[in-house]
């Protein structure tokens, strides 16, 4: 006879008392912690626990009774289904505090080193239509909110183009109005959407691996260019004309529209041929004069404003006077590297994407900038003693890694190379601590200034300044 699990608790009238991680917010029961969502400190509710283990528990609000002091409405309709945005019902301000609270929290709790005063942290300008790069699924197989199962109205067409639910790889939400991109956004998703359900094409099914359309991608510039890249699964040149002749013609602004054939199980798009339909194969980023290209693979910091707020911070904190030599580390397409280049005497990039290292040198070219050099490959097998001998031990090292930070043999040959100062730039305080740990031996840190890049998430960005101690 089978073991019957036993029933979850509901918890009544418990007090969300804080934020955490991954947009979480948190209450507390006999000192075991509660994960949920969609609530902000000072809402009193009902939690009915979804999953137990020995040290914390999940739990989903089934009933609110006191809403916060702190709590605003949320400006979006898909808020709390489509999984982004998810501290909006949190004030700007009240957001900010939390951020530089995890910032603190994770430089304390992991890197465990001797920290200054932490500087405020720098709020974004713009909090909505900040991003200038989205990606959108099509599917034949919309996802169907509580309120539309509970309209009792009849689906016949269930095809959607928008973001995938949280943890479901095969249920998109169809999103009419997204509030993280420039309306052009919007605007250029929903024709797309209308023109192909009009025409009979067909939406991707994950599952079968069929149907026509697959992704868009919109990357929208500073400039005001913009690029429109669709992903197809299969060939079908009739109606890949039909709809990019559509798109040319409905919105002439675009700058490079581009197409994609992906018969792959998977949406990655870096190995595959990329075919311009109408324009150029890439737009422009503009940034204090410097102009930087931006094709269909590249990486450029998706909120453009607040990027070049970050760089700031970073070159000051370089503390450049002419006669540096640079190391820019996981330099992408050189944007640092070439944005402090007039401040030091020579810059050496390193980037694990070939693609981008050639957008690099493009970018340095274009921008008259002949201090530069650029090297692609992965960095513990570039970033040796042998090139640094080479190349010249760095004085200054800038370095900006993906979210798991640095590879522990980069840092070991950082500690080696023992440049005068670091400059580490994160979008994950938590790796980033770990980091700072490993390089205590040698570094103080001497200046924290996070940065916030997504208004309404929980990630933040945190650039930490280290000076060689003496010895």
């Amino acid at each position: 006879m089978s073991r019957k699990n036993k029933p979850l608790p509901l918890i009544e009238n418990i007090e969300i008392t804080d934020v955490a991680a991954e947009g979480k917010a948190i209450a507390k029961q006999d000192n075991m912690v509660i994960f949920t969502q969609y609530v902000v400190p000072g809402d009193v509710v009902d939690l009915q626990i979804t999953r137990k283990k020995n040290s914390y528990m999940e739990g989903r609000v089934v009933n609110i009774h006191k809403y916060s002091d702190k709590r605003c409405e949320a400006f979006c309709k898909h808020y709390g289904v489509c999984g982004g945005c998810k501290w909006q019902i949190l004030p700007y301000e009240e957001q900010l505090k939390y951020k530089e609270n995890q910032v603190l929290n994770n430089l304390t709790r992991i890197g465990k080193v001797e920290l200054p005063e932490i500087s405020p942290i720098l709020g974004s300008k713009k909090t909505t239509y900040y991003r200038n790069k989205l990606e959108f699924t099509f599917s034949n197989k919309k996802w169907l909110t509580e309120e539309a199962i509970k309209s009792g109205e009849t689906f016949d067409n269930r095809n959607a183009l928008g973001f995938h639910i949280p943890g479901m790889f095969d249920k998109v939400l169809d999103i009419e109005e997204c509030y993280l991109q420039d309306n052009i956004s919007n605007e250029i998703r929903n024709e797309i959407k209308k023109f192909a359900i009009d025409n009979d094409m067909s939406f991707y099914d994950i599952r079968n691996r069929e149907g026509l359309l697959r992704n868009i991608i919109i990357r929208t510039a500073s400039t005001g260019e913009i690029m429109v890249i669709i992903v197809f699964f299969n060939n079908d040149q009739e109606n890949i004309e039909k709809l990019l002749s559509h798109v040319a013609e409905k919105f002439p602004q675009i700058t490079s529209l581009l197409y994609i054939i992906n018969e792959k199980c998977n949406d990655i798009i870096t190995d595959l041929e990329t075919i311009t339909y109408k324009g150029r194969d890439y737009i422009y980023e503009e940034m204090e004069g410097l102009k930087f290209k931006i094709g269909p693979k590249s990486f450029y910091q998706t909120n453009s404003t607040q990027a070049y707020e970050l760089y700031k911070v970073a070159r000051n904190f370089a503390g450049l006077t002419g006669n540096e030599l640079v190391y820019d580390l996981y330099t992408g397409t050189g944007t640092i590297a070439c944005f402090v280049s007039k401040m030091a005497k020579k810059v050496v990039g390193i980037e694990y994407v070939p693609e981008a290292i050639e957008d690099a040198k493009v970018n340095a070219e274009t921008n008259k900038i002949d201090n530069t050099i650029f090297y692609a490959g992965d960095m513990k097998e570039i970033l040796t003693d042998e090139f640094i001998q080479q190349h010249g031990r760095p004085d200054v090292i800038i370095t900006d890694p993906p979210r798991d930070g640095m590879h522990p043999d980069v840092v070991e040959t950082i500690l080696r190379a023992e440049p005068k100062r670091i400059v580490y730039v994160s979008c994950n305080p938590a790796t980033q601590a770990r980091d700072l740990n490993l390089l205590d031996q040698k570094y103080q840190v001497m200046a924290v200034q996070p940065v916030d890049m997504f208004p309404h998430t929980q990630h933040v960005e945190n650039v930490v300044l280290l000076n060689k101690k003496e010895q």
